[in-house]
This record gives structure tokens, sequence and C-alpha cells, in this order.
């Protein structure tokens, strides 16, 4: 029975000096100013991302992003004379369309969500069933349901590009969210945009700006709906 997993389990032990170095190497070795596309940047980022301490920077990424994306926010949405409520972007994105700029790419600390952000989400739901016993998954779920609601907002209100990196972000952060809920034994309930979302039966154009052209076509809400009420 999955409320029996962590009898008698000890947590493992983790080393904060060794997260912060993998940390400063995250920041300097990746992202736009790094040789070769952000896609193939991925899988080497992931690999440096190994084991228990791979796991908790993993986690520690996505706070980081989901904070910088959230203050950025607030401080587009203050200068509008909006509030911006961290546990639903997609509200007050629809109140202000193309008003609101993305903050997914204007994060400091040289996190990219292309880059370090897809490589962690793949980290930690990869490996859902050691992250659970690593990190606390209940602030980890909200960063990521952050991120997917702006990634999801921000193409329906903001005019944001849908392109081949970003929905790979998006299809990843609900396989992994999915995964990381299914090692809990007592789920939090689904966040108010993503039951939105689930509710939506629209496809959405993926276009590669490498070639210039559609290359495909993602239903958000069908996936939802086939993964997160499985």
């Amino acid at each position: 029975m999955r409320w029996l997993r962590g009898l008698g389990k000890r947590r493992p032990q983790q080393d904060p000096a060794r997260q912060q170095e993998l940390l400063r190497e995250l920041r300097q070795r990746f992202g736009p100013h790094a040789p070769g596309k952000l896609s193939d940047q991925v899988a080497q980022v992931s690999a440096v991302l190994e084991g228990i301490d791979g796991i908790a920077v993993a986690a520690a990424v996505l706070r980081e992003f989901a904070d910088a994306a959230h203050a950025d926010f607030a401080r587009q949405s203050t200068a509008l004379g909006l509030a911006a409520d961290r546990r639903n972007y997609r509200q007050l994105w629809e109140s202000a369309g193309k008003r609101l700029k993305s903050p997914l790419f204007s994060a400091p600390g040289g996190l990219h969500p292309y880059v370090q952000v897809a490589a962690a989400v793949n980290v930690v739901g990869g490996q859902a069933a050691t992250t659970v016993q690593i990190v606390d998954p209940l602030p980890l779920l909200a960063h990521m349901f952050e991120i997917l609601d702006l990634t999801l907002a921000g193409w329906e209100f903001g005019r944001v590009l849908v392109d081949v990196d970003g929905a790979t972000l998006a299809v990843n952060l609900i396989t992994a969210a999915t995964a990381i809920r299914g090692e809990m034994p007592d789920p939090p309930p689904l966040p108010q945009p993503a039951r939105t979302q689930m509710r939506s039966n629209k496809s959405v154009n993926v276009l590669d700006p490498a070639v210039s052209r559609i290359v495909g076509q993602w239903n958000p809400g069908k996936q939802m709906r086939e993964c997160l009420l499985a």
C-alpha cells in the first residue's frame, strides 16, 4: 500500500555544499549564452543533476524560477493597477491580455525555462518516488503548476508564441506533476487554473522556429484530463 512506503525509511543524506556547486554550474555553463540549441542542453543539465543532491537542486531551480516569475508578474500588474494572485495567473492575464509580458523569460539568476527549468522538471518527474522523499512535494507541485499556468495562459491571452520548446516544457510539467502526485498518499486538490484548463478542449498549433512552420497540434486540456484525473 502506498501509505506504507515511507515507514521505516531514513531520509537520504544531502550535501548542501555540493548542491550550491551544482547550482553555480547550471547558471554558468548552460543557457542562451552557451553554444548549441536550448533543447540539446536539457539532456546535459539533466545529467549534471544526478543523485539526491541533483534532485534537491532541481526542486530549488523550480522554486527560484517560480518566485522570480511571480515577482515580475506582480510588478507588471501593480503598474497596471491590478493585483497578481499567485494561485491563479490565468484570471489576471485574461483581464490584462497583451498588456502583460511573460515573466518566464526575464527571470534573474541565469535560469531559462527551456534549459535549466525544463531539465529540473524532467529530473523530479523521472524520479518521483525519490523526489517525494528528498523534498516537500506540496510546494514543489505548487511551483510546477505556477509555471504551467503562466505558460498556458501566456499562449491564450498574452500572444506568447507556442513553439516546440514551450510545448515540450508544458507537456513535461503535466507528466511530472502527475508522477509526483502518484507517489503521495494524499495529493492536494488541483489548482483552479488547472481545473479551468481541463474544461477546455482547444488545441494549439506548435511552431518550430528553426523551420518557420507549424509542426503539430497539442490539446493541453485533454492531456491534463487524461493524466491528472486518471
